[in-house]
């Protein structure tokens, strides 16, 4: 199997990568394959419009922001592998024998605040929280209905009485839920 995307990777890229990230060397030349097949243009780095061409994530209510989050630490609108990889390490189940910062539950629980947080000023307003239910509901709840669980899930959860959820709100908030387990996927070797 000659895959040329191997042979571009360098022994010390992938132990850089690894140490990062905590992915096996496998699965770095895994990842890294389907990293140089979406890059259609060949150039060593992923567009927004080379992640909206993937099926499973085109059909995602979701889609922008989960392909938002590949973007926020990039100035130029473009996605390295390195970048892309560290993303994709929030998704890796934690293994409690090895600690990875990128995977960790805190890290897990702040990807998943910026997902909610669509203007990036470390709060979660009303009006924020009403848009990702539109986007995951879309016209299966009434307006009235996502208006009233929007406003129940601000009143629930604001401890500071702000109108907004912080990211301590939303980690109290989701205290009890298995964000470890339901924030993971399985990466083959």
């Amino acid at each position: 199997m000659g895959n040329k995307s191997s042979l571009l990777l360098r022994e010390e890229e992938i132990a850089q990568i690894h140490e990062e990230t905590g992915f096996t060397p496998n699965q770095i030349e895994r990842l890294y394959s389907r990293f140089t097949s979406l890059d259609r243009s060949d150039c060593g780095t992923l567009t927004r419009e080379d992640f909206l061409r993937i099926p499973e994530l085109a059909i995602n209510p979701l889609c922008e922001r989960i392909v938002h989050s590949f973007f926020a630490d990039s100035s130029d609108d473009r996605v390295n592998f390195r970048q892309f990889t560290q993303v994709l390490a929030h998704f890796r189940p934690i293994k409690p024998s090895k600690e990875n910062k990128l995977n960790s539950r805190e890290e897990k629980l702040r990807f998943a605040f910026k997902m909610y947080d669509l203007d990036d000023d470390d709060n979660i307003s009303r009006d924020e929280l009403l848009s990702i239910l539109q986007m995951m509901v879309g016209a299966n709840i009434s307006q009235d209905q996502l208006n009233s669980i929007a406003e129940r899930t601000i009143v629930e959860a604001d401890s500071m009485g702000q109108g907004k959820i912080t990211f301590e709100d939303f980690c109290r908030a989701l205290e009890r839920t298995d964000v470890e387990q339901k924030m993971s996927i399985r990466f083959l070797n």
